[in-house]
């Protein structure tokens, strides 16, 4: 089990450049999520840790050693791909067996480690059956095991649950925190699934188009965005684009139609910002440091145990506010006045992105 790190990793294909400078510094027994759209270049940067492909330049290390340029069977790296890439032809029992029959183990002790590999991925049993005679779930699984019973200093995992239903996600992302918590090992996620990569990980790598916009703990990248980018791509928000009109030391003004809002907090220089806004910060009661914004409420969707409220303002601007309270929403039809009530330190002031 070894950290992992990335340093200033370019690769292009074809004239396109894919990675552009990627650092990465991954700890020892870290889940560690790779998030973001399709072609930001979190699968390329997995195959490169991989070995599967090798970087322009820059250079990978584990631990100590540097293996940027070892073939992928060297570096004890391996990658459980989306598609799991099991051998229809065998068992479960021969797909486990496979990595240590290459690697001329003996057979007993690959009895024993295959049967370990079962009962940690809870398929002791199944042995015997074929892939075509599994559920997705079950296949994953079993993917899984043959990746673990080689003992991979890193285990890599690429988009591992999009081939299943809500429900075996929502199983699986467990299973997977519960056996990397029980190994200790160091885990490299990918994903372009928010709430998957909230629930996992202990860090997030956000990732658009080559580079990271941001690293940090889930609450971290949610609760403190760096970037428009991060801020919309985390899960549902309200993104508003507004200009600063007064200044005075860190606090600020700004106007976005006829609407303005003083007192929030900003230190860059920009003037072009965006507002953010998590629906679940929204009130319908006025508080102590609150701003407020009145138009009219578009469309009310209860979700069971919440509910959210769309509301126009000066007929074209969206906001969306979220809230678990029944009270609050007993009445609430399209076209009716309301007004949302945000505290000034829970509206994100960003830079806007060009």
């Amino acid at each position: 089990m070894v950290d992992v790190k990335l340093e200033n990793i370019v690769k292009t294909f074809d004239g396109t450049t894919a990675l552009k400078g990627i650092s990465l510094s991954i700890k020892h027994r870290e889940l560690f999520t790779l998030l973001g759209p399709s072609g930001c270049g979190k699968s390329t940067t997995l195959r490169i840790i991989a070995g599967l492909d090798y970087p322009d330049t820059g250079h990978i290390h584990f631990g100590d050693e540097e293996v940027t340029y070892l073939p992928s069977y060297e570096r004890g790296a391996v990658l459980v791909f989306q598609n799991y890439a099991l051998w229809p032809h065998m068992t479960v029992f021969d797909n486990i067996a496979y990595g240590l029959r290459i690697r001329k183990v003996p057979r007993e002790e690959i009895k024993k480690k295959v049967e370990w590999a079962l009962e940690l991925v809870k398929l002791k049993g199944f042995e015997n059956r074929y892939p075509t005679q599994l559920s997705g779930g079950q296949q994953q699984r079993v993917a899984i095991a043959r990746a673990l019973v080689v003992e991979p200093k890193v285990l890599l995992l690429d988009e591992p649950l999009s081939n299943l239903d809500a429900k075996l996600r929502l199983e699986m992302r467990s299973e997977i925190r519960r056996i990397q918590r029980e190994l200790g090992i160091t885990v490299i996620y990918v994903t372009h699934d928010q709430e998957e990569a909230m629930a996992i990980s202990d860090r997030i790598a956000v990732m658009n188009v080559g580079t990271i916009e941001q690293i940090g703990t889930p609450r971290e990248i949610y609760e403190k965005p760096r970037t428009e980018f991060v801020a919309s791509f985390m899960g549902k928000t309200n993104v508003i684009p507004a200009r600063v009109v007064e200044r005075d030391g860190d606090r600020i003004t700004v106007e976005f139609g006829s609407f303005r809002l003083d007192g929030l907090h900003y230190t860059e220089k920009s003037d072009n910002v965006v507002l953010v806004i998590r629906p679940e910060r929204i009130r319908l009661k006025s508080g102590e440091n609150t701003v407020s914004l009145t138009g009219t409420v578009d469309l009310v969707e209860y979700y069971g145990f919440f509910t959210e409220i769309i509301a126009l303002f000066e007929g074209e601007l969206r906001i969306i506010a979220r809230t678990i309270s029944d009270r609050e929403v007993t009445g609430l039809r399209p076209t009716n006045p309301v007004t949302f009530y945000i505290d000034r330190d829970d509206i994100i002031v960003l830079p806007k992105q060009l």
